[in-house]
């Protein structure tokens, strides 16, 4: 599950990223992908135009029908793998999460080229740029971070697959 704030830019522009890359590598029959946001403020708004746009662009699938909506508890102890776009939202998944096993990871940590975590610092180096108050090129870069990451996702994925 990718989660973001509203589940209508990056968290969905992550899920369809990843669910692309999965089937690339052949294991879209065994990996389930979906989204949500920490917050129910776009509750069943379709993606964003923009982020349509730059997937589009890019050649990625936009027409599945997603529809925003807030993430839940009881979601999170079910997912193998939970990423979080920023050091903001992973915190707010932890505090839903107490108590659960959930895996809960920064989303660009699998980028193999993005910044080292410093010592005592904040996961906060990892965020996802935020496209909603930009123009058109930030939805362009968020889109090359998220596509930085995803293919350390698949890799993590599939040793995950060949553990079980």
């Amino acid at each position: 599950m990718t989660v973001c704030t509203g589940n209508i830019c990056r968290s969905p522009m992550a899920q369809i990223v990843l669910r692309d890359r999965l089937a690339a590598a052949g294991l879209e029959d065994r990996v389930v992908v979906d989204s949500t946001g920490v917050s129910d403020e776009e509750h069943g708004n379709p993606v964003d135009p923009r982020a349509r746009r730059v997937l589009a662009s890019r050649g990625y699938p936009t027409g599945d029908g997603h529809r925003a909506r807030q993430v839940r508890a009881d979601q999170l102890g079910d997912r193998d793998l939970v990423l979080a776009m920023t050091a903001r939202h992973a915190r707010a998944l932890r505090a839903l999460a107490d108590g659960t096993d959930a895996d809960i990871r920064m989303y660009r940590s699998f980028d193999p080229s993005a910044p080292a975590v410093p010592a005592g610092g904040s996961e906060s180096v990892l965020d996802v740029d935020d496209p909603w108050y930009g123009d058109q090129d930030g939805f362009e870069t968020c889109l090359t971070e998220i596509e930085a990451a995803a293919d350390g996702i698949v890799d993590h994925v599939r040793a995950a697959l060949r553990e079980s």
